[in-house]
């Protein structure tokens, strides 16, 4: 038996399945944005659990460092340190007072630091510290104290710099500097600068010829 259907008929079964497209449509949209979600929720978890945050140090111009440390230093407007590695449960020691920064660690994995300042004028490594700069570094006055075996990896952009090297300590300057004042050891060593400099000040503390690679500087 063949039913016939009006138009009126036809018209409501039309819309009733037009309805249905559209419910189920809408379905499958939240649930791609639900999943979307869940993954992105995830991937932050695991990206943020991968460094810790210390987000109540400010008003940073020194930082020192100590032991087994790899600190990774850049310009930014606002101040900020990251933690890397399992921070609280390693016997690290992350603090700030006055201005000064003190970062000490002596496991036997390095302990990764990333310090964004704004207005950082000081650097002062000690131990087995290793200190690099993560882009350029803008700076009007800095001063940088290397001890021990620390050793310092920095791109400048600076007027007035001072480089004072004791012990085995190592630097690798690059960028530029109107005025660079370069106070060193016998053991201490520069290498591989490419680092343009319009005034130099040498003080050899040992009246022996440090390690200064003077065809990597240019402009002196």
């Amino acid at each position: 038996m063949v039913v016939l259907k009006n138009n009126k008929t036809q018209l409501i079964e039309n819309q009733n399945i037009k309805k249905m497209k559209n419910r189920i449509l809408s379905i499958i949209t939240l649930s791609v944005v639900l999943l979307g979600f869940t993954k992105s929720s995830i991937a932050a978890t695991t990206n943020n659990a991968k460094f810790t945050v210390l987000n109540e140090i400010n008003k940073i111009n020194k930082i020192e460092v100590h032991g087994n440390v790899e600190l990774f230093l850049s310009d930014g407007p606002a101040d900020q340190v990251k933690v890397y590695n399992h921070y609280y449960a390693e016997s690290a020691l992350v603090q700030s007072k006055n201005g000064v920064l003190r970062i000490t660690s002596y496991n036997p994995e390095k302990l990764i630091v990333w310090v964004t300042a704004n207005d950082l004028r000081s650097i002062s490594a000690f131990d087995n510290a290793d200190v690099k700069s993560f882009g350029k570094l803008s700076k009007i006055d800095l001063d940088i104290d290397l001890h021990n075996n620390a050793s310092a990896k920095l791109n400048l952009d600076a007027y007035d710099t001072s480089l004072t090297m004791t012990d085995h300590s190592k630097a690798d300057l690059t960028g530029s500097v109107d005025e660079l004042s370069l106070n060193h050891n016998k053991a201490s060593m520069v290498t591989d600068g490419n680092l343009v400099v319009v005034k130099l000040v040498e003080n050899n503390n040992t009246n022996v010829s440090a390690n200064v690679e003077r065809e990597d500087i240019a402009g002196l």
